[in-house]
């Protein structure tokens, strides 16, 4: 019943930020716009300093320094989120520390990397437009996930970085509300890094969260491994566990099925499913997939993971494995066959076995940024993994 209620309030918020254009909700108590012309949006004090000449657009973040970009009490709804800074490297954006807080909580529901946030594995920004987030011509970081609280809302931003970041821009826009919406959910976001596993061990973008929600998409990036070759790296299946699954309830069929293409992964960018990166020299993947019209939601938990597959050739297989890459074959299919090899094994160096695909457990570097509304303004998942560790 809970869910439903919830569901119904997103119809609400849907006809209220999309269609009613003429309607005036009786709700809304103000629209604001926090920025550093007039931090927390106050009625009547925007553009106050050099006699309103434009006197404070931006100001610098230097390493080491947090700014709160917005602290407001009472209930309302964050609509959309514009950014800008001068320094839009990588190494610039893994270590910006984007945090947001709901209802006074210390713990924050948002603690991530500022440009992997925006819908950017790997933090290289590309210019694309998506239902959620978009960055027009590669200078900018928009973001358009409706952000609603009941008691207040904090947004704070770090430079966690040895180098000052110069020219930090930013609009927050958000509407006051009257009185809270009670069954709306939170939004959260949640970012992780693997650069190492156990063969077989499957990466897990949102570990188990204990609540109910919906899971509104991910973006990921990917650092291949160099030691397997130019095999393909992208066999992994998507697999999505709901309200106590043993087995996943939403098991994929490989990683660029996922987002919605097939055969390999070149770049593309559509509203809801891209590849931003796709470099088959430095073997570096950044994709996303946003679940708006396939919506994926849970009653009592959720967790998300995706398999560390790969595949080539036989022959190629066998080559690997005399180099010493850690692989282990999972299956092979060839011309009017397939083989299930973790249930009928068969060793690859066997006369009889196949001149086919082999699929085979790898290790890679994966990080990800997961996305998903919540009904608790915090959870208990892991803090956000150091500086270092994002940039090494």
């Amino acid at each position: 019943m809970k869910l439903f209620h919830w569901a119904y309030m997103m119809f609400i918020a849907d006809a209220i930020f999309a269609q009613n254009l003429y309607q005036a909700p009786k709700n809304i108590r103000q629209s604001s716009l926090s920025s550093f012309e007039n931090l927390n949006g106050i009625k009547n004090a925007g553009g106050k300093t050099n006699k309103s000449g434009k006197g404070n657009a931006f100001e610098d973040l230097k390493a080491g320094d947090t700014k709160t970009l917005l602290e407001v009490s009472g209930p309302g709804i964050i609509q959309r989120m514009w950014f800008t800074v001068q320094d839009r490297s990588p190494e610039s954006l893994r270590a910006i520390r984007l945090r947001m807080y709901w209802d006074g909580n210390s713990k924050p529901a948002v603690d991530v990397p500022f440009g992997d946030f925006f819908g950017f594995g790997l933090a290289k920004v590309v210019p694309f437009e998506t239902t959620l987030f978009s960055n027009p011509e590669g200078r900018s970081f928009n973001c358009f996930i409706p952000m609603p609280f009941k008691t207040g809302a904090k947004v704070t931003i770090t430079n966690e970085s040895q180098l000052n970041v110069a020219m930090l821009f930013f609009d927050i826009d958000f509407i006051q509300l009257k009185k809270e919406e009670p069954d709306g959910l939170y939004f959260h976001a949640f970012w992780t890094r693997q650069k190492t596993s156990r063969l077989g061990t499957d990466f897990e973008f949102l570990p188990k969260i204990e609540g109910v929600g919906r899971f509104l998409g991910v973006n990921m990036g990917v650092n291949a491994d160099k030691k397997y070759g130019d095999t393909w790296w992208g066999e992994g299946e998507v697999k999505l566990y709901e309200d106590d699954d043993t087995y996943p309830t939403y098991n994929g069929t490989g990683t660029e099925d996922y987002i919605g293409t097939a055969w390999g992964l070149g770049k593309f960018t559509n509203m809801t499913q891209g590849c931003t990166v796709a470099n088959d020299t430095s073997k570096q993947y950044a994709f996303y997939r946003f679940h708006i019209n396939d919506q994926i939601y849970f009653n009592k938990n959720f967790k998300g993971t995706i398999q560390q597959i790969g595949g080539g050739m036989r022959d190629e297989v066998r080559k690997l494995i005399k180099a010493k890459a850690q692989l282990v074959p999972v299956s092979v299919a060839w011309e009017g066959g397939f083989r299930r090899l973790l249930d009928n094994p068969l060793d690859i160096y066997d006369e009889s076995f196949p001149n086919g695909w082999v699929n085979f457990y790898r290790i890679d570097d994966y990080s990800s940024t997961s996305y998903f509304y919540f009904d608790k303004p915090f959870t208990l998942l892991p803090e956000l993994q150091n500086v270092k560790r994002r940039l090494e």
